[in-house]
C-alpha cells in the first residue's frame, strides 16, 4: 500500500489530438548524455517553493533535463494547483512502487528514473548524479530529435537491450509566475520553469535502430516552449531507469 503523501517538514504509437500551434525549432536535440530530474511539486505545499527555485537552477545546466510535474493531492488544502494533472500524480506513485519504498511526497525529485531525494536539496541531487556517473548509470542512449516541416523526428540507435523501453515525449511550458491566493502559500508568488503540460508514450524501443515521425501539433500544442524525449526502461510495467534523453527547444509564433 502506498504511504499517505507528505510534504517536507524539515526543510507501435498512440497520440492524442491537440490544438494546432505554429512553432519553430531553435535547435535540434543533442545525442549527448543528459541527466534527468523530475520534480514533483505543488502550489499548495509550503515546503515546495525552495525546490521550485532549485529546479530553476538545474534547468540552466546544459547537461541536465529538468522538468516540473505538478501533482494534485494537495489541492484539498484550499488552493487548486493550476498545472496539476492526475497523470503526474500517477507517475510519481508508479515510481514509488518501482523503487519499492512507496515514498510519495512533495517536493520530491526523481533522478534518472532511479532514485528519489528531497527536491530542495540541490547538493544532494548533484551528488547523486555524480554517483550515478561513476557507476555508469547516467542515461547514455544517443537519442536525437529535430523538426522537419510540421513533424518531429526522433532517432534511436541500435544497442543491445533486454526487454522493451517506452519512448516518452513531454511538452513543457515557458517559465510562469503564479500568484497563489489561498492555502499554505497564500499571498506568495512562485516562478515555475519547464512545467510539463502533457506527457505521452509515442513508441517502444527494444534495441533496434528506429526513427519516429510525429505530427508537431500532436506533441506541442499552443504555448509549448520545448519538448523532452525520454527513453525509459520498464520495470514490471512500471517506470524504470531512464536510458537516454534529449530536449528540443521551440519558440511559438502564436
Amino acid at each position: 500500500m502506498d504511504t499517505i503523501p507528505w510534504r517536507e517538514t524539515f526543510g507501435g504509437f498512440a497520440l492524442g489530438m491537440a490544438s494546432c500551434c505554429v512553432a519553430l525549432a531553435v535547435g535540434s536535440g543533442s545525442a549527448a548524455a543528459a541527466d534527468v530530474v523530475e520534480l514533483f511539486t505543488s502550489q499548495g505545499c509550503s515546503a515546495c517553493p525552495p525546490a521550485d527555485k532549485v529546479l530553476g537552477q538545474l534547468a540552466k545546466d546544459p547537461d541536465t533535463i529538468a522538468l516540473t510535474f505538478a501533482v494534485d493531492y494537495w489541492d484539498y488544502l484550499g488552493w487548486r494547483d493550476t498545472y496539476a494533472k492526475p497523470e503526474f500524480t500517477r507517475r510519481q506513485r508508479e515510481y514509488a512502487k518501482a523503487r519499492a519504498d512507496h515514498a510519495v511526497f512533495t517536493p520530491q525529485a526523481v533522478l534518472n528514473g532511479r532514485s528519489a531525494v528531497i527536491g530542495s536539496r540541490q547538493d544532494e541531487i548533484r551528488a547523486s548524479f555524480d554517483v550515478m556517473r561513476d557507476n555508469g548509470e547516467t542515461p547514455n542512449l544517443a537519442v536525437t530529435a529535430r523538426i522537419e516541416g510540421d513533424r518531429v523526428i526522433v532517432t534511436l540507435p541500435a544497442r543491445d537491450h533486454a526487454g522493451e523501453a517506452s519512448v516518452w515525449i513531454a511538452g513543457y511550458l515557458p517559465p510562469k509566475t503564479v500568484n497563489i491566493g489561498s492555502g499554505e502559500n497564500r499571498d506568495t508568488s512562485v516562478t515555475y520553469v519547464n512545467i510539463v503540460d502533457r506527457m505521452q508514450v509515442v513508441g517502444m524501443w527494444s534495441g533496434e535502430a528506429a526513427t519516429l515521425e510525429l505530427p508537431l501539433a500532436d506533441v506541442a500544442p499552443e504555448g509549448t516552449s520545448g519538448l523532452a524525449v525520454i527513453v525509459q526502461a520498464k520495470k514490471e510495467g512500471l517506470p524504470g531507469p531512464i536510458l537516454g534523453a534529449t530536449r528540443l527547444a521551440l519558440q511559438s509564433n502564436s
